[in-house]
């Protein structure tokens, strides 16, 4: 396994979530500052910062569900995916670790991606639709113009986040979700998490083979 692709997937996890969750802090310190601005630029703009540092080396995915997405269509080998995914939990953590540095665990738990008020059932249904529309997204730039990844793929997660963020959280990413939950064992809803991105994976990787994929 190549060391230097999963120390990539690592960095640019804890790049991603570091940059977000300083953007979840940022409207928290300061009064007036529009959240549904504030935390998408945060993620979005995380993510180009990740994919520009990192994506060369190792396709820049930073988040279990597009690998499971590069796994399903078969650019990656199930060690590979295995490991891209210990790696994005490890730098999700890390970041997580860096936001209680200069905060508190109760600010880590601030940046944990929550449901909305619509209940558990709504925030899991709009994980699996956003996570589809990702990785659809994801798949089919990467392979049909990937001179326009770097920013059509953060812009995608910008947009997930400014219309998910009050049904879900728009985590779209086990291991962003995963982070502050372990950093400040706060584990409420976790499940939901753990399983919709995995599922809207799946629906996306079917939805760029019937859309995008030629015979």
């Amino acid at each position: 396994m190549n060391t230097r692709k999963l120390i990539a997937e690592g960095v640019g996890t804890f790049i991603l979530v570091g940059i977000g969750s300083m953007g979840i802090l940022a409207t928290g310190a300061t009064a007036g500052t529009p959240a549904l601005v504030v935390i998408p630029i945060g993620f979005g703009l995380g993510l180009l910062a990740a994919i520009a540092v990192a994506g060369h080396v190792s396709g820049g995915h930073f988040n279990p569900a597009v690998t499971l997405g590069a796994f399903l269509d078969k650019r990656i080998d199930a060690m590979t995916a295995a490991g891209y995914v210990v790696a994005q939990v490890i730098g999700a953590v890390a970041a997580s670790a860096f936001i209680l540095a200069i905060s508190s665990t109760a600010a880590v738990a601030g940046t944990k991606n929550m449901p909305g008020a619509s209940g558990d059932t709504t925030a899991f249904v709009a994980e699996v639709v956003l996570t589809a529309v990702f990785i659809a997204v994801i798949l089919t730039v990467t392979k049909k113009a990937a001179d326009q990844a770097l920013y059509v793929i953060p812009l995608t997660l910008l947009a997930i986040h400014a219309v998910g963020i009050p049904f879900s959280g728009a985590s779209v990413n086990p291991a962003r979700a995963l982070g502050p939950a372990i950093v400040s064992t706060d584990f409420a809803a976790i499940w939901i998490y753990l399983t919709a991105p995995f599922v809207g994976a799946v629906i996306g990787w079917l939805i760029y083979r019937v859309v995008s994929v030629e015979d």
